[in-house]
């Protein structure tokens, strides 16, 4: 019998243990693709929909090599040392998020160029931004060719910007198909929660579906810091349509719908039908504002997001609010 491997297209996901990558891997396979995972742990949250999952660091070029073995149709690096900004910018994690990351991507691009891969996607970020464009919280400026001069404001943006470089650089001098997309603020449900890598959507979620009525919640800075948050299908579908057009990028792979964080506490609250208080604290903030600038993805691909920011925080409040009740 032929070989499904030998009929279907095969694509490597790296870091499938993640939300992003694990909820790829399962739109992978609604497509046909004959899918590789490799992660440093299986998705916490349902079993992987891999062909075949890989438990491995991919810092270590012998676990690189030994599932980047041949030439995949399509690679999509997703994998990074990353997480909220309770993690990002406390400054604790500096010297493991640049290290972490940077090695994963210098020995994963290597590869590829190797086995002559076909198309590979690097998931790059907004945080590769200059903080001097985002101190207006309702007017920032994230156009992808704002870029430079650099200063993004955490080390994670700059191992970010590095690695977006370092793709190009293999693009220009080895011809690899190469494809960048700078995510902005994915959430979803099956992402992180809790215990500090959680991103804003989730952490107030979980915030509010633990408060009893006439609790009081806690929200760092004034609210004000605004941001735009892009729902996990959303995400994948214009992923798949990067890789499938002739277009390289870096492009904004994001909502345009800006919302402050007192906006997005106040949506949440109301979907719990619980009278509950916010007070605000000191914690790490990042930029003042942040929000995608959909243009250039409309003009190269045709793409804008269908669904409004409400639609995607009901669905994943809802299973927020079941992960608390069952813990």
């Amino acid at each position: 019998m032929l070989d499904d491997r030998l009929v279907m297209k095969r694509a490597l996901v790296c870091g499938a243990g993640g939300f992003i990558g694990s909820h790829l891997v399962k739109r992978l396979k609604r497509e046909g693709y004959w899918v590789r995972g490799v992660d440093l742990k299986y998705p916490d949250f349902s079993a992987t929909e891999a062909d075949m999952f890989v438990i491995g660091d991919l810092r270590d070029q012998a676990v690189c090599a030994s599932v980047l073995d041949f030439g995949f149709d399509e690679v999509y690096q997703l994998a990074a040392d990353m997480g909220g900004a309770g993690y990002i910018f406390s400054g604790d994690h500096d010297a493991d998020v640049m290290h972490n990351s940077a090695l994963v991507n210098l020995n994963i691009v290597a590869l590829c160029q190797q086995h002559q891969v076909v198309k590979v996607f690097y998931s790059s970020s907004a945080c590769m931004y200059p903080a001097y464009n985002q101190e207006d919280p309702q007017n920032p400026n994230c156009r992808e060719d704002s870029a430079y001069p650099a200063a993004p404001d955490s080390e994670y943006g700059w191992e970010k910007l590095f690695s977006e470089r370092l793709y190009m650089s293999y693009q220009r001098n080895y011809g690899l198909d190469v494809k960048i997309g700078r995510f902005h603020n994915i959430f979803g449900p099956e992402g992180t929660w809790q215990g500090g890598k959680e991103k804003a959507p989730a952490a107030i979620c979980r915030k509010v579906a633990a408060a009893k009525a006439n609790d009081t919640i806690e929200i760092w800075g004034d609210g004000e810091q605004t941001r735009s948050f892009l729902y996990i299908d959303e995400c994948l579908e214009a992923v798949r349509r990067l890789m499938a057009s002739s277009f390289a990028g870096p492009v904004n792979i994001g909502s345009d719908e800006r919302v402050s964080i007192n906006q997005l506490t106040a949506m949440i609250i109301g979907m719990s039908e619980k009278p509950i208080s916010v007070v605000h604290s000191e914690g790490p903030l990042g930029v003042r504002g942040r929000n995608s600038d959909n243009t250039l993805i409309r003009e190269q691909l045709g793409w804008a997001p269908e669904a409004p920011l409400r639609s995607g925080i009901q669905r994943t409040y809802a299973w927020i609010l079941a992960q608390v009740q069952t813990k």
